[in-house]
């Protein structure tokens, strides 16, 4: 059954399935929020509801596991760290450059990290647009749990909501070159990723001229 069908929910449509898509202008789509807060789940959704082309989105995780394998672990981290990155920024500046859109598929809950996205979508004048994945710890532990990630511990799940929460507010994301922040609902709100998906469209490429 569709997921917006009126049968479901006894008959009604649930509010969010009456609000209209919000529409993702062309351009740097940063996600950001803690290990385990559904951003792979919500990317995955847009995919497979043919909202965004795989070729879109670019990650760290992905290109770590492309680099150094998915289960290595390298023996300098932060020669490595280093080399990934690069390999990402490549990847953006690519799509970028073409007047494409691309999604940064990382946890980007740093200011560190946001300005780096945010330096190069400036350099071809695209409107940076942040989807934010609330940090409910709660939440984020039994999505650790149930996964039975072994690169985390839950003191680093912890920690990650926690600079979030302290330098991730929508106000500041503004402040630092954001030309919009959305919050991303997820299991708090009883919303599945692909209910999540459909709230929003993208625009996958600038119009010439742009």
């Amino acid at each position: 059954m569709p997921e917006n069908s009126p049968d479901r929910a006894g008959g009604r449509p649930r509010p969010h399935d009456l609000t209209p898509p919000i529409r993702i202008p062309a351009g740097l789509v940063v996600l950001v929020g803690p290990p385990a807060s559904g951003k792979t789940s919500f990317v995955r959704a847009l995919i497979e509801g043919r909202r965004i082309e795989a070729e879109a989105v670019v990650s760290s995780d992905e290109i770590r596991a492309e680099l150094f394998g998915a289960s290595a672990e390298p023996a300098d981290s932060d020669a490595a760290d280093a080399r990934i990155f690069e390999e990402r920024d490549r990847r953006i500046v690519a799509r970028l450059s073409a007047g494409l859109s691309v999604i940064a598929e990382s946890t980007n809950v740093t200011p560190q990290a946001r300005e780096r996205l945010i330096g190069l979508a400036r350099r071809f004048a695209a409107p940076v647009t942040v989807l934010r994945f609330a940090p409910d710890v709660a939440g984020l532990l039994q999505q650790y749990t149930e996964r039975g990630r072994t690169d985390l511990t839950e003191v680093d799940v912890r920690a990650y909501a926690a600079v979030m929460s302290r330098d991730a507010g929508a106000d500041r994301l503004r402040d630092e070159g954001a030309a919009a922040v959305h919050d991303v609902p997820g299991r708090r709100q009883s919303v599945t990723p692909g209910e999540a998906a459909a709230r929003f469209t993208f625009a996958l490429c600038r119009p010439p001229g742009r």
